[in-house]
């Protein structure tokens, strides 16, 4: 584990600046989205976006952008609607897509997974595969970012709800956890609190304040987490089956109104983060880079920031090891580095995702936001922002 003189460390490292253009051509493919959350990639070139508002829109190539019917309805208010959209595995055989929302109204709402079938541009089958509880009122912090892991079983951060962080330690709550079921909304037999009658069967880990980011190293077996600290403490994280990753008895953050959360920042049996970010960033999507376009990125995490209106790049040790259950067995982070990607938007910046040809792909965060295509810079040289 890391010790605090690393996290301090890690706090100061320094972020590299350009002093020649950069090596990368931004492209705007579309325009118009309203608060746009997250995208994905089906087959022939069309991208799923979800926007906050509750709308699921279909992209392709040389056509006009497209609405999807048949989406549930979603609670709709400050931080609460449509979130994340994720194909099945076997989407080209069974056409099954996942959806994260928030049910319910202001008074009594909880996050939602769904699955569904997409045929044309229409949602059949509709089924709720899961739902947090308890209900809690407000609009904030649902987190509701999922992943698939090298098992096929699904994963989904959940914030605290904001008003509720003390549940966050809580484990007949799923506020402030990440969960995990099987495809069909099941609960896997070896989740690690499955055996225990006082626990919530789903959750997979504890601890959380509010997940935004979630990807998976498949070829290590790992997954990667980043959250949102209060004032400060944003964190990078390790998933560990059952790990305890010490919100709120535990940060590197203050609240809002600077009063002090906990006074530790690490406590034996929690797991301190990887990687802290004071003042916040406030990331949001997350991504392993894995393409053949930008060959100096590959392995490095990539998070898109709101409040920094950033991507940062995010490069591991290459002498870390890792057993089998992702626990470190040296420093993952000697020789960790970070770059700052893509300011000249100076954007809010919701998601970021590899696209299967190895470009990156970008979500502003606004009423009029956008969708970005990013791929390296033309031979000659030049770079250029298209607006």
């Amino acid at each position: 584990m890391l010790r605090p003189f690393t996290i301090l460390m890690l706090m100061m490292l320094a972020i590299s600046t350009r002093a020649e253009p950069p090596g990368y051509h931004i492209e705007t493919l579309a325009e118009g989205l309203n608060h746009p959350w997250s995208l994905a990639f089906l087959p022939g070139e069309k991208i799923l976006i979800t926007e906050r508002g509750g709308m699921l829109r279909l992209y392709q190539p040389a056509q006009p952008m497209r609405t999807i019917e048949g989406v549930p309805p979603a609670f709709v208010s400050g931080q609460a609607g449509l979130f994340d959209v994720l194909p099945a595995e076997d989407f080209a055989r069974s056409r099954t897509i996942y959806l994260s929302l928030a049910h319910g109204d202001e008074r009594a709402n909880h996050a939602r997974i769904v699955a569904a079938e997409l045929q044309g541009e229409r949602l059949h089958n509709v089924r709720e595969l899961f739902t947090s509880q308890p209900a809690k009122r407000g609009s904030a912090h649902y987190g509701a970012r999922m992943a698939w892991l090298p098992d096929g079983t699904l994963v989904m951060g959940l914030g605290d709800g904001f008003d509720y962080r003390e549940q966050a330690q809580r484990l007949d709550s799923h506020l402030g956890k990440i969960i995990r079921i099987t495809a069909d909304g099941s609960i896997p037999a070896d989740n690690p609190f499955a055996d225990q009658p006082e626990a919530l069967p789903e959750i997979y880990s504890l601890g959380h304040r509010n997940v935004q980011g979630l990807v998976v190293d498949a070829a290590r077996g790992l997954l990667w987490a980043h959250e949102h600290g209060p004032r400060g403490g944003d964190e990078l994280n390790l998933i560990e089956p059952g790990g305890n990753y010490g919100w709120p008895l535990a940060t590197h953050g203050v609240d809002y109104t600077g009063a002090r959360i906990s006074p530790y920042r690490e406590l034996p049996g929690l797991v301190p983060p990887r990687l802290v970010w004071t003042p916040s960033i406030a990331p949001a999507g997350l991504a392993l880079y894995e393409g053949e376009l930008f060959p100096g990125w590959q392995g490095s995490l990539l998070v898109a920031a709101l409040a920094e209106r950033s991507v940062r790049r995010v490069t591991l040790g290459a002498d870390s090891s890792f057993d089998h259950n992702g626990i470190e067995h040296k420093d993952a982070n000697e020789g960790t580095g970070q770059e700052l990607l893509f300011t000249e938007l100076g954007e809010r910046l919701r998601d970021v995702r590899v696209g299967p040809e190895g470009a990156l792909y970008l979500l502003t965060d606004s009423a009029e936001g956008r969708l970005l295509r990013i791929t390296p810079a033309t031979q000659s040289g030049s770079a250029n922002t298209s607006r």
